[in-house]
């Protein structure tokens, strides 16, 4: 099963110890499912991680661990762009789309629920869904 982590997602990861977003992260540590991600969401993890906010909450090293371990993960490297009939409400959610497709995956996992991702319910054969739905579905199988 491959599974798109929205970067809220990885974030929530760090923050949040054993919530739903962190038995999803330990839960891909595990082997229990393939993660994809991509060039351009390793550069905004890194990007985000920098936000004063952000920093207060989460060690460096915590954040480098995180991007070290993502390079065992299906690394796209560049992007396609989306067919002209799909659109991202958020045009920053448009790679999330685009590694979905590009990345055969099965689902797409966020928490924002304000961008209009998860009210698109799927794009491709990825079923778009919270952190707690695909939490209970790893715990599940």
């Amino acid at each position: 099963m491959r599974v798109i982590l929205d970067t809220d997602v990885l974030l929530g990861a760090l923050i949040s110890p054993h919530g739903p977003t962190d038995v999803i992260y330990r839960a891909w540590r595990a082997a229990r499912f393939e993660l994809v991600t991509s060039k351009p969401q390793l550069d905004e993890l890194r990007r985000v991680s920098r936000y004063p906010k952000l920093k207060t909450l989460l060690p460096a090293h915590r954040i480098g661990t995180m991007l070290n371990n993502m390079q065992l993960a299906i690394v796209l490297e560049v992007l396609p762009a989306l067919p002209e009939n799909l659109e991202a409400n958020d045009p920053n959610d448009t790679f999330l789309l685009a590694m979905a497709l590009a990345g055969e995956a099965d689902y797409l996992v966020t928490g924002d629920r304000r961008a209009g991702l998860l009210q698109r319910g799927s794009i491709g054969r990825a079923r778009i869904v919270t952190p707690t739905t695909f939490a209970l579905a790893i715990l599940n199988r």
